[in-house]
């Protein structure tokens, strides 16, 4: 339903996206992580028609995002980052409005508005001012709004970012029965659970490139069998802790400064951490904490790009070890 090859975006001297490749199956999900400035929303913009690529070529549900951007318009349901709904209107009123754009018929607009009102329990409050709503409503009528062309394919831009917890399980839970009923889903977010428990694939993107991609089982396998984790107590050995648990493991050390951490995928089990704990000890590094546990979606992207989900790309290359650094020179 979705395909893209060779994507390329390039935004005065910064190159936005760089040969980016994408496929969407079919009533499937894919979740496209990657750190702020890494070329998501780019790709999302060129992919709803709302930006033309400078090379390569994408298409949707069979239609060419350049030449049949008309068509493909009204295939598309696009949520982006940030509620767009109108404060003075009610809750219906700008679900109508949406039909009245889509070209539906008064009777069958007003019908769709209060269907996706009572999709997603805002029935009661469809009459009210948009003004009066609370966060959490504005997004749920937001993603309402993507859904009233009832369109096969629907893209999501972080669309639960800013939401309280119980808000942002409950639009999974729904976003899960669209897509159990057949609608095609581009899903991009920080939030990692949330890529971990909708998409059955995911893309990871950084400095405009894919760097990864697979089943989240798949990327989490790619770390080894167990992650050892080490706390420093000062902050200034942080780097030393990782030279020395470096060859304990078969990918490269990531740090948190923040945290004081120091992580390593092994599969040696309790030997790594005995291993480990001897060197620390031998070398007067004083731990706060040491010790194996499971690899998490999380881990994968830090492996991955260096830094978190929810930081900017730094200039530094994806994956690059970063050693003895303070928070700062880190981010």
């Amino acid at each position: 339903m979705i395909e893209a090859s060779g994507i390329t975006k390039r935004f005065g001297s910064t190159l936005a996206l760089d040969g980016v490749d994408l496929s969407v199956g079919a009533g499937t999900v894919v979740g496209l992580l990657g750190p702020n400035g890494a070329g998501k929303t780019t790709l999302v913009r060129i992919l709803a028609t709302l930006l033309p690529p400078d090379g390569g070529r994408a298409s949707v549900a069979g239609f060419d995002v350049v030449r049949d951007a008309v068509s493909l318009r009204s295939m598309i349901g696009l949520a982006g980052q940030f509620a767009a709904v109108d404060e003075i209107l009610t809750g219906r009123e700008n679900l109508e409005l949406v039909g009245l754009l889509y070209h539906l018929g008064k009777k069958e607009r007003r019908r769709r508005a209060q269907e996706v009102l009572e999709r997603l329990t805002l029935a009661d409050a469809g009459d009210r001012q948009v003004r009066t709503y609370s966060g959490g409503m504005r997004r749920r009528l937001d993603l309402g709004a993507s859904l009233v062309g009832r369109p096969p394919v629907l893209i999501l831009d972080e669309p639960t970012t800013g939401l309280d917890p119980a808000t942002r399980i409950d639009l999974w839970q729904f976003i899960a029965d669209l897509v159990a009923e057949g609608t095609t889903l581009l899903l991009t977010t920080q939030y990692l659970e949330e890529a971990d428990r909708l998409a059955d694939r995911i893309v990871v993107i950084d400095h405009g490139h894919v760097i990864a991609e697979g089943t989240s089982a798949e990327l989490k396998a790619t770390l080894g069998r167990d992650l050892l984790e080490v706390t420093v107590t000062d902050a200034d050995r942080l780097g030393d802790a990782a030279r020395l648990v470096a060859d304990l493991g078969h990918a490269d050390p990531v740090l948190d400064p923040a945290k004081r951490l120091v992580s390593v995928a092994s599969g040696g089990g309790a030997a790594t951490v005995v291993e480990a704990a001897r060197r620390l000890a031998e070398a007067g590094v004083s731990l706060d904490d040491i010790g194996l546990r499971r690899p998490s979606l999380d881990d994968v992207f830090l492996t991955l790009t260096g830094h978190g989900a929810g930081d900017e790309a730094p200039p530094t290359g994806p994956g690059e070890l970063v050693l003895g650094a303070t928070e700062g020179s880190y981010r």
